[in-house]
């Protein structure tokens, strides 16, 4: 008998053992995938291998829904050129294609801007959802989607597109799943609309949703008003602007609204100020047919943005009745939104206007239902988020709303960007406000000529973008374009007052009113996300536009205005342009304080480590390339010395304050023209520091520091060791990216490539009779990890070249780098 009962009991606990440990591999727990369902050979990871993703013949796939049958040519690089007999087809067609290969991408995109990634992975992002949802992204997506879908074309475009995306997860299986929907354990869930309205007001808060405003506001307090009128001009002494400063105005402005007493008072310092408790760059450029080889306009464009795999963009070609169209979109959003036609070409880069500004607010009591503004209180909407968490209860949030816009943090809490958003102030936002930018690339994807573009840009709200565009009809021009609101000077420079009615926003720009060039004399347009236009701009839409933008500008109409004969690759290699005009600027001026006179510091030794760096740093010529060793000694030298100057006036650490440093247009100023500026001495310090020794202290540092981490000076100094470009996989899942690129470039360059940012996409368009264009960005069209177009373009984009790209006139037309064909039918 014990014998029996000890047989049953062994077989019960290896039954249960069993049991738990079926559960326990096929449960995602925490951070770590179900490697039961990851690992398994007919389900798991192996089934993502791809060996031939568009078998060569033509192929008929039966999809629900089409009117018409399509088809689809894919080429050698796997680009779908989708030629379709309707609209609904055509963007059914593109949002088919487009989720058989960057589903996930599109989806987790999707999540994040709608606040929904606790609900993947767990509470380990439960901040990061009360933070998009607080931001008003959902609030804003959900507004412009309404607006669009009263427009009966876009609604056609939006709604077949999702249309496109839910056939495609309707042929899913558990075995064919992508890859990361495995590793977190989920599946999709339908598309729609809503999602790629998310997908663009996630690229409005990656290039509009930053501010200084609370830095600024804490500087002002701090020194005072004639402390920040000299170290944070409204405008720098070097700039460049897109409209060049003299360009006749074609419109009559609007009054602008007068600044309120109390924010001039204060600017003057008659009052005191009552103050409340990340580098990306790119370059668009167009050249008239009198500077081309062929007597057309050629045109290129380069968006910087974080490096990532899947890449940001996605090729694609859309032919349909009055439409023929080549670009790239984004995974999740119809259309091109960066390409060209027969007739014309265009291009963005972000405007860096200030439309994001905060406002101080006064709350009737703790209970924060009632705000003080025009004489009265006024109600706060209060609207509850139910936030899904993976393993644990739904949270609830509770976000504060006023006529301005959400309260992002109502009680003192770490924010999720620090130092940029205050505590129980309301934000306004242009993301917040109903626009329909997708009425602005249907009609860019089928202009024909200027009075079509500059229709096409009437819609546009955010992010704001430095359209730049080309015609066979001998135009270029480059607009500055979004919804800018109409505001006094310096308006939302510093926090504004939430009280008064004067600080609101009073109404807009008039989009004919936009910032505007079109074939200038100078024979060519060109943006680097730099001031949009001089002083002589009647309307104010920011004070700062980035530490490196001038630079870029500069060096760009530098070799536009001496170009002759233009052919798309003289466009090509000004796109991988490394030189940096700062560098060139004040290197001279470094190397004389490091040789000057001591005043107390000990000077460079004949043998010292920096001698033979300055040796070195004397026969360089200002280019970042890759296998330069000048760059990674200069960069942090300059780099060094900016804190030197700075920290102990502006740092976190020295004054407790989240304060910005003043802009690098200032600090040339300095170094050049001001060594015995107060500002060089720090303060925290019983001696007074002067500026040579600073300089010499800067590169000891610089010098030190790459000594000890690469040796002596030699091969392994390289910019492209120092710099180390990575291109990682979304989720940043070891051996899916690629690290330490060898390439040249940096912060503040043309070829503005640094350590996680740069050209996400490049192209270069020859218009004609006959448009050629050229194009490449770092990935492949493919997401998925297993397949070889992963990855397959990267080498040509690190090597600075580009790939012809294929624009097929029709469905019948020859050409040997189509590789298969498939007829998509109901």
């Amino acid at each position: 008998m014990l014998r029996f009962v000890l047989r049953w009991t062994k077989a019960l606990l290896a039954l249960g053992l069993a049991v738990a440990l079926t559960w326990g591999l096929n449960t995602k727990h925490g951070d770590v995938p179900p490697f039961g369902k990851l690992l398994s050979p007919f389900r798991g990871f192996w089934q993502n291998g791809e060996v031939a993703e568009a078998r060569p013949g033509p192929q008929t796939l039966r999809l629900p829904g089409l009117r018409q049958p399509v088809q689809v040519r894919f080429d050698d690089q796997r680009v779908p050129h989708i030629f379709a007999q309707n609209d609904h087809d055509l963007y059914y067609a593109q949002g088919y294609v487009t989720a058989r290969d960057r589903l996930w991408q599109m989806d987790f995109i999707a999540h994040v801007a709608a606040g929904r990634l606790a609900e993947i992975v767990g509470p380990a992002r439960l901040e990061t959802d009360r933070f998009f949802r607080r931001m008003g992204l959902p609030f804003g997506a959900r507004k412009s989607l309404d607006l669009a879908m009263t427009d009966p074309v876009i609604r056609t475009v939006l709604t077949s597109y999702s249309e496109g995306v839910n056939a495609y997860i309707g042929t899913l299986t558990p075995q064919t799943l992508p890859f990361e929907y495995k590793l977190l354990d989920y599946a999709p869930e339908p598309w729609e609309p809503l999602k790629s309205c998310l997908i663009t007001k996630y690229m409005a808060f990656d290039l509009s949703g930053r501010s200084d405003d609370l830095r600024m506001s804490n500087a002002l307090a701090r020194y005072g008003p004639a402390v920040i009128k000299d170290l944070f001009p409204d405008y720098p002494v070097q700039e460049d602007p897109v409209v060049p400063v003299g360009t006749p105005l074609d419109f009559q402005p609007l009054p602008v609204p007068p600044t309120p007493p109390g924010f001039a008072a204060a600017m003057s310092g008659q009052v005191p100020q009552n103050e409340p408790d990340p580098e990306l760059g790119s370059n668009n450029f167009a050249v008239s047919g009198a500077k081309s080889a062929t007597g057309y306009p050629l045109l290129a464009n380069d968006p910087h943005l974080q490096l990532n795999l899947p890449s940001i963009w996605y090729q694609v070609q859309l032919a349909a009745p009055g439409v023929n169209v080549y670009g790239v979109s984004i995974p999740g959003t119809p259309m091109a939104v960066i390409g060209f036609n027969e007739h014309v070409a265009w291009g963005v880069t972000n405007v860096a206007a200030d439309v994001l500004d905060w406002y101080q607010l006064k709350f009737k009591d703790s209970s924060r239902r009632e705000y003080w503004h025009d004489g009265r209180w006024k109600p706060v909407r209060r609207v509850v988020e139910r936030i899904k968490v993976r393993g644990r209860p739904d949270r609830l949030d509770t976000v504060l709303y006023t006529h301005h816009g959400p309260v992002v943090y109502d009680k003192p809490e770490k924010p999720f960007l620090a130092g940029q958003v205050p505590i129980a102030h309301a934000m306004r936002w242009t993301a917040h406000d109903a626009a329909n930018e997708f009425r602005t690339f249907y009609r860019l994807n089928r202009a024909r000529t200027y009075p079509d573009y500059t229709a096409a840009l009437s819609t546009y709200g955010s992010p704001a973008q430095n359209f730049v565009f080309a015609s066979d009809a001998q135009d270029i021009a480059l607009w500055p374009n979004g919804h800018f609101p109409l505001k006094w000077r310096d308006q939302g420079k510093f926090i504004l007052d939430g009280t008064d009615p004067a600080y609101d926003w009073q109404g807009w720009i008039p989009a004919a009113q936009n910032p505007h060039v079109k074939n200038p004399p100078r024979q060519f347009v060109a943006s680097s996300n730099q001031f949009s236009t001089g002083p002589d701009y009647p309307y104010y839409l920011n004070w700062d536009y980035g530490n490196g933008s001038y630079d870029r500008a500069h060096r760009l109409n530098e070799r536009l205005a001496r170009m002759s004969r233009a052919t798309p690759d003289s466009l090509r290699m000004l796109q991988n342009d490394n030189l940096s005009v700062t560098a060139r600027l004040l290197l001279p001026r470094l190397l004389a304080l490091a040789a000057g006179p001591a005043n107390g510091d000990t000077l460079v030794a004949a043998t010292a480590p920096e001698a033979r760096v300055l040796a070195e740093l004397r026969r360089w010529n200002y280019m970042y390339d890759a296998n330069a060793l000048s760059p990674s000694v200069y960069d942090l030298w300059f780099g060094n010395l900016v804190q030197r100057i700075w920290g102990d006036d502006f740092g976190l650490k020295a004054t407790g304050l989240e304060m910005r440093f003043p802009a690098r247009d200032r600090t040339k100023t300095l170094l050049l023209h001001e060594e015995n500026s107060p500002w060089v001495d720090d303060r925290r310090t019983p001696q007074r520091e002067t500026l040579p020794q600073l300089v010499r202290r800067s590169l000891r540092f610089a010098t030190d520091s790459l000594t000890r981490k690469y040796g002596p000076l030699g091969p392994k100094w390289a910019w492209k060791n120092q710099k180390s470009t990575d291109i990682l996989h979304m989720l940043q899942l070891p051996g899916f990216g690629h690290m330490d690129l060898d390439c040249g470039g940096g912060a503040g360059i043309v070829n503005a490539t640094t350590e996680r940012t740069g050209p996400s996409w490049r192209m270069v368009v020859a218009l004609g009779p006959r448009v050629r264009a050229y194009g490449v960005f770092p990935g492949g069209q493919s997401g998925n990890p297993g397949s070889a177009a992963y990855d397959n373009m990267l080498e040509t984009w690190r090597v600075g070249q580009l790939n012809e790209l294929l624009f097929l006139r029709s469905a019948g037309e020859a050409n040997p780098r189509v590789r298969a064909t498939w007829t998509l039918a109901n």
